[in-house]
């Protein structure tokens, strides 16, 4: 059984998508495609597709990720596009690897976010974070299954900064609103923390609350550079391997 790990996104509108949304639109996009899927055994054969830390409902994503199985070998890369042209627009496969190693899951330890605070301004977001980078802890609620729990937001955090502000046209002309931009890094960890409880946190260090919802965007995940607070390519492994796979007297 051949394995291969795909790369997609949540764009757009796209990003209400539900994981249960997105199963069974990829299953549609796998029919379409006729792609020749391997199946478990047993009475109630299924595709083999996993999936992995997939973001929540109403964030947008440029890294989300899945494996399937395949009952005969295809090139990654011709799959990519026939799924890609199978999925609406918006739900993109954009990047596709066979599995040549193996504990992928273990390799998503932190993700990288983009934050956009439309109205507010750069010094206000600057000094938010600020304040809460200075906190030892920060603690925060959030309604779970099993009830309110009370976690340290800041222990996630391994790096939170202002990156870029703009500025948005007013409703009724050239007049503009300030637009704070925040880059964000979270280590995976348990429970995990979202990025919504980040801003809970900066609302409660700084007082810090954005008149209108924050729009938030996964921008990377995989394994976390601990020197530079960076997010790298969960699927250079990979890579790296088909590259040394195929280099006539290489090994691996």
């Amino acid at each position: 059984m051949q394995r291969v790990r795909l790369r997609y996104t949540k764009r757009g509108r796209l990003r209400f998508t539900s994981h249960r949304d997105f199963q069974r639109a990829f299953e549609r996009a796998l029919r379409r495609a006729a792609v020749p899927m391997a199946y478990s055994a047993g009475f109630s054969p299924h595709p083999k597709v996993s999936y992995a830390n997939a973001a929540p409902t109403g964030t947008a994503s440029e890294a989300e990720y899945l494996e399937i199985g395949l009952a005969r070998h295809c090139d990654p890369h011709r799959l990519r596009e026939l799924l890609d042209l199978s999925m609406p627009t918006g739900l993109d496969i954009v990047d596709a690897v066979e599995a040549d190693t193996s504990g992928f899951a273990d390799r998503l330890l932190a993700s990288c976010w983009e934050l956009r605070l439309d109205g507010v301004g750069t010094e206000e977001a600057e000094e938010a974070v600020r304040r809460f980078l200075a906190a030892d802890s920060v603690e925060v609620q959030r309604q779970t299954k099993k009830g309110v729990r009370t976690f340290d937001a800041r222990a996630a955090v391994a790096s939170l900064e202002c990156v870029d502000a703009g500025h948005e046209l007013g409703s009724d002309g050239p007049a503009q609103q300030p637009c704070a931009i925040l880059r964000l890094v979270v280590r995976h960890l348990t429970p995990a923390v979202r990025p919504d409880d980040v801003l809970s946190g900066l609302r409660a260090t700084a007082d810090l609350a954005p008149p209108v919802p924050v729009s938030v965007t996964r921008l990377a995940q995989g394994p976390l550079d601990e020197e530079t607070g960076t997010v790298t390519d969960p699927l250079a492994p990979d890579r790296d391997a088909t590259l040394v796979a195929t280099v006539p007297g290489s090994t691996a």
